[in-house]
């Protein structure tokens, strides 16, 4: 793993706990349907591409004519 997966990892990884943490000390309910649903999918999707290097926006850009990194 390379820093920059690594640090794809770290940061989902702190928006998912940023989200649970609020989520247990009541500051948020995420048993309601909201945006912050959104934000967690981004936080797994981010965490997971730093771990498997597989990134959906990433073939979604490269399919639109943007160059692979």
């Amino acid at each position: 793993m390379n820093a920059q997966r690594a640090t794809m990892s770290f940061a989902g990884l702190f928006v998912m706990l940023s989200l649970a943490l609020a989520h247990l000390t009541g500051q948020i309910d995420m048993s309601n349907l909201s945006w912050l649903w959104f934000t967690a999918f981004v936080g797994l999707n981010l965490f997971q591409s730093g771990l498997t290097g597989f990134c959906p926006l990433t073939r979604i850009l490269v399919r639109l004519g943007l160059r692979p990194a």
